[in-house]
């Protein structure tokens, strides 16, 4: 039997008889070698012509080629090398060590004079593949690489055509350097380049032409991170101070949208969140004693989110990404409200005992102000007198019980009972008889003992509700006072964080780019032609 056959096909580039490798025979059969030997005449005389043409077409190509010198007819001439690439993917934006790192196929083109041949007299040969490394082949390299090779690395077979025209495209993965623009950021624009050129022929004995307008995307497979929305070519000609010569090179340029709904999603609106929570501190009332606490709750959350954005956005100080003003200036509103919170509770807890309100905080904060706001202080009647009394009991009852003892105007019978039982008609009628206190007293000296004490006491009595009245009116003007305060910060802070809110976050020029901002080629993808599975397949 025989081993390790290659399959022979009927065509004109298939290897002739003596190219075969000897078959291996494990059973001596004279019927069997009789037939493989006529097999194999039959197929040599029918296929080998292409072969042989092949094989002659390429040594006489390479007889006396020499693949250092430069292949131009005259060392003046100019030698046109056509550049180009074709992306097939976008693999990695490293923000932080700013690298963008892609899988390219870079197609080459030029002409070697060297490399032509009548396709007559090779049986109509019109193309042959030929390994590059035995060809000439340009230095072009990345001038901007930043890690691993700046040229290609796997050499593959070069189309030789029977004009001289010598076309390559290898695969290569770059990763090239690139400036990484994080103002806008999660909203940000990029534009990275590749820089391609000769390393050592100057722009008189080479040149680059451009091949293709854009970058090619026909076997792109899309980022999940990034779009490419635009990627131009250009060619430049410099003149570095190293050298008298010019230089030239293709640019090739990605401008790169960031997809943002990751970072919607895990910063965007956290921190909107936050932002907006601060609203809820002015208002929280202020005898629930939680405001302060509230406020160095969102300060702490705030800054314990600022330390996870710093893991994600690359540590540079040429600007301030947008997420991190916009921190910031959350920051700050909670900061300040904080201040405002504290000032707001010192309002709250004054009274007549501490602090005296002037006329101007009274005009303006409980005669003007409340009007704007739309807010309505409830009148005075009959149920707050009521309550403000049954307070004032409790008041006197819980002193007297801890002090384990009365004070000695308040340990007369007289005066004890009026406290416990005095009702606000009562005190409405003692007010009404103000005014005939001084014939009391005069006419008090005629009057008994027992009734002059009681009269005394009916006057301390009335003096120490009216101070108490006073006392509590100013104490519930100082608690108006720091509500409408809380309101006015109430509704200057949700202005503020709204037009802040928007002023920052919608200031990225991505999110107001309309469809036809950038020039976006149009992208031919390949067409598949026939699928055929493994169990679909019959030899």
């Amino acid at each position: 039997m025989f081993t390790g056959l290659p399959g022979l096909r009927n065509d004109r580039t298939m290897y002739c008889v003596s190219q075969l490798p000897k078959p291996t025979i494990s059973k001596p059969s004279t019927t069997l070698l009789l037939v493989t030997f006529l097999l194999l005449q039959h197929r040599s005389l029918s296929g080998c012509h292409g072969s042989e043409s092949a094989e002659k077409l390429f040594t006489t190509l390479m007889d006396r080629y020499n693949s250092l010198i430069r292949p131009v007819a005259n060392v003046t001439d100019m030698l046109n090398v056509t550049f180009g690439l074709s992306i097939s993917q976008l693999i990695d934006i490293d923000e932080r060590n700013q690298i963008m790192t892609t899988s390219m196929w870079v197609k080459q083109k030029w002409n070697d004079y060297q490399l032509t041949w009548n396709p007559d007299q090779f049986d109509g040969l019109t193309l042959i593949h030929i390994p590059v490394h035995m060809l000439w082949m340009p230095d072009i390299l990345l001038y901007n690489n930043a890690d691993g090779p700046y040229d290609v690395q796997f050499m593959t077979n070069a189309l030789v055509y029977s004009d001289g025209v010598v076309h390559w495209v290898p695969p290569a993965i770059y990763k090239s350097s690139c400036k990484i623009d994080i103002e806008f950021f999660p909203f940000d624009e990029q534009k990275c380049t590749m820089k391609f050129g000769s390393w050592t022929y100057g722009g008189g004995v080479l040149d680059l032409v451009i091949m293709d307008e854009y970058v090619g995307q026909e076997d792109y497979w899309e980022n999940g991170e990034w779009d490419i929305v635009e990627s131009p070519v250009k060619r430049n000609a410099v003149k570095y101070p190293c050298c008298e010569e010019i230089f030239v090179d293709v640019t090739f340029t990605f401008v790169l949208h960031r997809k943002s709904l990751f970072y919607i999603v895990t910063l965007v609106i956290p921190c909107l969140l936050i932002s907006f929570l601060t609203m809820l501190v002015f208002y929280l009332p202020s005898d629930a004693c939680e405001k302060i606490t509230l406020s160095i709750s969102i300060l702490l959350a705030l800054i314990v989110f600022l330390l996870l954005i710093s893991e994600i956005i690359p540590p540079t100080s040429t600007s301030l990404p947008l997420i991190g003003r916009y921190m910031l200036f959350t920051m700050s509103l909670v900061t300040l409200s904080i201040i405002a919170t504290v000032i707001v509770i010192n309002v709250h807890f004054r009274s007549s005992k501490t602090h005296i309100m002037p006329n101007w905080v009274r005009k303006v904060f409980i005669d003007t102000l409340p009007k704007f706001l739309h807010m309505e202080r409830p009148p005075k009647t009959y149920s707050l007198a009521q309550e403000r009394l049954n307070k004032r009991n409790m008041k006197g009852s819980e002193e007297g019980h801890s002090n384990g003892y009365y004070d000695k105007r308040f340990m007369k019978s007289a005066a004890k009972y009026m406290v416990n039982t005095i009702t606000p008609s009562l005190l409405e009628e003692i007010e009404g008889r103000e005014q005939t206190n001084k014939g009391y007293q005069e006419c008090s000296s005629e009057l008994p003992i027992e009734y002059r004490e009681a009269i005394r006491s009916l006057q301390f009595i009335t003096n120490h509700l009216k101070a108490e009245d006073a006392e509590d009116d100013s104490s519930e003007d100082w608690k108006y006072v720091a509500l409408v305060i809380d309101r006015c910060l109430l509704w200057i802070f949700l202005i503020v964080c709204v037009v802040g809110t928007c002023s920052i976050l919608m200031n990225s020029r991505v999110m107001w780019e309309g469809p036809n901002e950038h020039n976006t080629p149009p992208l031919t993808k390949p067409i598949l032609v026939e699928r055929i599975a493994y169990s679909e397949y019959s030899v």
